[in-house]
């Protein structure tokens, strides 16, 4: 009797430690440290780590009451009285306070907050623009790149600083100093490659860009120098070339002329489709190529370069395994490049164009599904042989097709669909209809 009662206590005992006591070993009070009510956020309740005060008296966390204003509220969120002052003011001796309470409770795991940067003020910004202007009319090239990694440095720390940056002009500020630099033909381009890297990292910040930066960056001697950090810079430059260029390009038919008269700049874009370093920079490259493919300008014979390269095949294989985002865009490239005889031809000889393409159909978005039966319509439309249309029907397009017109799809796709079934339906007697969409089977073309 009196061993079970032991036994009972013992166990009780170990319960009562199981609770104190976290997985790692350590005393688990962080978990029942209460929080000081006045240290909390009253908007996330969260422990402040940038308090600021309204011009009611009420302290709230600095990225919290931002948004709030952001978002159109004119008025305290306690108190609801309007706001003399949309300026929140660091309230410094709190921030204190909850800096000394973080370091008095750091046995039970509470780390200490730092000590946050006051984010720049219109007239702070407008100052530094203006000595990187003056830097820029001086063509100071290590003045300017102290000053832009400056800059930088205060965009990083802060989304307030960065936006204050970009309201002041910086776009155009960093974009007119890149054409001078990019101009600068006493230098070599090697000279001023690390000056243009830092000025691009810094207008990497802001993308997309505004139109003041896009018109610095669209010169041709800016073009010049993107392709050149494009093809010889390193991952972070690389990407921001990418994405720049895709800006520019994207805005104005004169300037997509630009970059596809630059010696080398399709290849380089191709080359991070093929090898992309991240998928920021291969969904730019992407676009870039849809924007050539499917210019009114026909750049023929870039477009023909780009099929013999071998676009096609690596559409396919990106369309293998990708995101909505990545699929559409490269149906959409796909679709256009089809416009072309070499480019129809090659989708025509590939063993994976058409699995794809059914699969791609309501399995993605409505815009993938519309570019996916039009490379198949396209593909059909000189099928003499009908190749195309058995392949299709082995894989399960009648189906897709059928399916598609019964959950409903735009005018334009539900007139190609209604035909590709009247072409299908030709063959469709003498097929055994495979409703597979496996991939095992298929090798990929590279």
């Amino acid at each position: 009797m009196m061993s079970a009662w032991r036994r009972r206590r013992r166990s009780s005992s170990g319960k009562k430690q199981e609770l104190l006591v976290e997985d790692n070993g350590k005393e688990a009070g962080s978990k029942e440290l209460a929080i000081p009510s006045h240290f909390r956020c009253p908007i996330s309740l969260d422990l402040m780590k940038d308090p600021v005060t309204l011009s009611t008296g009420i302290s709230y966390d600095r990225e919290s009451i931002e948004t709030w204003i952001e978002n159109g509220s004119r008025s305290c969120p306690i108190t609801k009285q309007a706001l003399v002052s949309l300026e929140p003011i660091p309230n410094h001796t709190l921030r204190k306070m909850i800096q000394s309470w973080c370091v008095e409770n750091s046995c039970y795991g509470v780390e200490r907050i730092s000590t946050p940067r006051i984010p720049l003020t219109a007239s702070e910004a407008s100052n530094m623009l203006v000595k990187i202007e003056s830097a820029r009319a001086r063509k100071d090239r290590a003045g300017c790149g102290e000053l832009v990694a400056k800059m930088s440095l205060r965009m990083k720390e802060s989304e307030r600083s960065r936006k204050c940056l970009e309201e002041n002009g910086a776009g155009k500020v960093l974009g007119a100093t890149f054409e001078t630099f990019a101009s600068d033909i006493a230098a070599c381009f090697d000279q001023n490659k690390s000056i243009l890297a830092d000025i691009l990292a810094a207008l990497g910040s802001m993308f997309p860009l505004d139109d003041a930066a896009r018109f610095s960056l669209g010169s041709p001697a800016s073009m010049h120098c993107l392709v050149g950090l494009l093809s010889q810079g390193d991952l972070s430059t690389t990407r921001n070339a990418i994405m720049a260029l895709r800006d520019i390009a994207s805005s104005d038919e004169v300037r997509l002329e630009r970059f596809v008269k630059v010696e080398g700049s399709i290849q380089a874009c191709y080359k991070l489709l093929e090898k992309p370093i991240c998928l920021a920079s291969a969904k730019a490259s992407l676009m870039l190529v849809f924007r050539i493919v499917s210019s009114p300008a026909k750049f023929e014979a870039t477009v023909s370069n780009l099929v013999q390269m071998g676009l096609v095949s690596l559409l396919l294989d990106t369309l293998v395994g990708s995101d909505r985002s990545m699929s559409e865009k490269a149906l959409g490239v796909l679709d256009a490049v089809c416009d072309t005889q070499p480019g129809a031809q090659h989708a025509y000889d590939n063993v994976l164009t058409m699995p794809v393409l059914v699969k791609k159909i309501l399995r993605v978005s409505d815009l993938a599904t519309d570019f996916s039966v039009s490379v198949m319509w396209k593909l059909t439309k000189n099928d003499k042989e009908g190749r195309v249309l058995i392949e299709a029907l082995q894989v399960g397009a009648f189906q897709k097709l059928l399916l598609l017109l019964q959950v409903g799809c735009g005018e334009k796709t539900k007139e190609k669909a209604t035909e590709l079934l009247k072409k299908l339906n030709v063959y469709r007697e003498r097929l055994e209809c495979i409703d597979s969409m496996d991939f095992k089977n298929l090798k990929r073309s590279i």
